[in-house]
């Protein structure tokens, strides 16, 4: 079972670092061990197992869940969000490719050579060119690999129309991911105040999201928006990057 990286008060890529080890409510702390003699000779209760580190309070404070962890619910049971929210959806992208993707009627056209850059309007677009024409933004930031995978080429050739409906669709090498230490899940962010996190299983299926208000949760995701969105760069300035070294 992968843990889920919440956060970290260190620049320096070290401890102490935060983990949520999912379907438990249990959490994972990194931080220098306990030494100190005359500390280690007051703690109680300690069982041969344990161990005992040093952590910044304003780790806890920041990164810490408050809430209980949220349950698994279906996809459908957020897509009333895409259209109440008031001003930002955001969207982190995080896999190597999406089983929704190689099941769409698109896929074989795409790898039989055929452009799929210009869909015909579908709910989505639809949806997507309603909101935007009332002020409201629709961004997504996605992790690319060095060489993209299939998944991620599939994903770029496609993205103009989205773009075209409105959406603002950017792209950052997953090695800056990593050093800026973002997330290593998928989320959609609403309003800077609604996070729905997404479930996969090992072959790319989405199996859920796990929706949350949680201050701790809402404070990571728009830190990890706020990063990744400065360091991203618009579809149209990574596909001619990409092409340039083909």
């Amino acid at each position: 079972m992968a843990l889920r990286f919440l956060g970290t008060t260190s620049d320096d890529g070290d401890c102490p670092t935060l983990y949520e080890i999912p379907e438990t409510d249990e959490i994972l702390v990194q931080g220098d061990r306990e030494t100190d003699p005359q500390h280690l000779v007051q703690l109680r209760d300690v069982k041969p197992s344990e161990t005992f580190v040093r952590v910044p309070r304003s780790l806890l404070t920041r990164y810490a869940p408050r809430t209980a962890a949220p349950e698994l619910r279906p996809f459908a049971s957020i897509s009333h969000l895409f259209r109440e929210f008031r001003h930002t959806a955001f969207r982190l992208e995080t896999r190597r490719g999406y089983a929704s993707d190689r099941q769409s009627p698109l896929w074989p056209k795409w790898l039989a050579g055929e452009d799929v850059a210009a869909e015909p309007a579908n709910a989505w677009r639809q949806n997507v060119r309603a909101q935007v024409e009332q002020g409201k933004r629709f961004e997504r930031v996605r992790l690319a690999d060095e060489p993209l995978t299939q998944g991620q080429e599939f994903l770029l050739a496609r993205a103009p129309s989205n773009v075209e409906a409105g959406e603002d669709i950017r792209h950052l090498p997953r090695s800056e991911a990593h050093a800026l230490r973002l997330p290593d899940h998928d989320f959609w962010l609403f309003d800077s105040k609604i996070v729905a996190r997404f479930a996969f299983d090992e072959d790319d299926t989405t199996l859920g999201v796990y929706v949350t208000e949680d201050p701790a949760e809402v404070l990571a995701a728009c830190q990890a928006r706020d990063a990744a969105w400065h360091h991203a760069v618009p579809t149209a300035e990574f596909a001619k990057r990409v092409a340039s070294t083909v």
